[in-house]
């Protein structure tokens, strides 16, 4: 009896909006158009049982038969990293989800490899239960940054959790009320106020851009926000910096957003393990869920 190809997509319990199961739907779509049977599980219904003994076979023991792939559309990085314990190849792997869903360490890794990004500075970590009972460390962001500053929690998605402060008052209020969170000062990239590109990129192809452009005043072109698309066709820097990107963070896929600078010159704004895709396909016609799994399957199979 031939053997049946087959994957789990591991989605989040708790995420219950409608663009997250739509993802889902295509993913799963695209699977079965490719002969592949994914299964479908949030990491509530696979928890991590640690114990002793062979991983695999206690794995069997709970949930069964073992796939042949992960396909991880979460960020649950824990349970990411029992599936690589486990053995399976892991799409995106725990690493490389780790290091786009903190931003921090996503502009660390990055500039360390001379990719061109807005100045950066981090805020110094403290603790929850304490907080910034002083804000001197705000005097040297003044210091290196100029009005107005982008404050970002280094843990968001959809620009949300993103702010502008123009002025002291605004850092400072800013900061008190993102709290204990994570952050990271930025530059204002001018040139590029409520514009960007999206890059989405499949293995070592970027597969469809768009241009994303804010038409309501925001100073972000988040889609989410507000913002306007368009079908963007990438120059070779922007096909060549986003690539170099997912092969440093070490992404399978991936979306790239960019910023123009000064001259002509781009800069890296952040990098999106598990890009929400229908923005894009609306804009340009492209399935990103199509060509994911082509890859994965390219990978397992061949």
């Amino acid at each position: 009896m031939e053997k049946t190809n087959q994957g789990l997509l591991i989605i989040n319990e708790f995420l219950n909006a409608d663009k997250f199961s739509e993802q889902s739907k295509w993913l799963m779509e695209a699977a079965k158009e490719s002969q592949i049977s994914l299964l479908i599980k949030t990491n509530a219904e696979i928890l991590v049982h640690l114990e002793t003994g062979d991983f695999k076979e206690n794995y069997k023991k709970y949930y069964g038969d073992l796939p042949d792939f992960i396909l991880f559309w979460d960020k649950d990085i824990r349970l990411a990293m029992y599936f690589e314990a486990l053995g399976f190849p892991v799409f995106n792997s725990a690493k490389a989800i780790a290091n786009c869903d903190d931003k921090s360490m996503t502009h660390l890794l990055l500039t360390k490899e001379g990719i061109p990004m807005p100045k950066t500075i981090l805020a110094p970590m403290t603790f929850a239960n304490i907080g910034f009972n002083n804000v001197k460390f705000l005097e040297q962001v003044k210091q290196k940054l100029t009005f107005p500053i982008v404050v970002k929690e280094c843990f968001g998605s959809f620009g949300a959790q993103v702010y502008l402060a123009k002025d002291d008052k605004e850092l400072h209020d800013i900061v008190l009320s993102v709290g204990a969170k994570p952050m990271l000062f930025q530059e204002y990239i001018k040139v590029s106020e409520g514009k960007d590109i999206r890059l989405q990129v499949v293995g070592n192809k970027v597969i469809t851009a768009m241009y994303r452009y804010s038409t309501n005043g925001d100073f972000r072109a988040n889609i989410s926000n507000g913002g306007s698309m368009k079908p963007y066709e990438p120059n070779e820097i922007e096909v060549k910096l986003a690539l170099r990107c997912c092969e440093i963070l070490g992404l399978n896929f991936a979306g790239v957003d960019i910023l123009f600078g000064e001259n002509e010159k781009r800069l890296v704004c952040e990098v999106n393990s598990n890009a929400h895709f229908k923005n894009i396909f609306d804009c340009t016609g492209v399935n990103t869920a199509n060509a994911i799994i082509e890859y994965i399957k390219e990978k397992i199979y061949k």
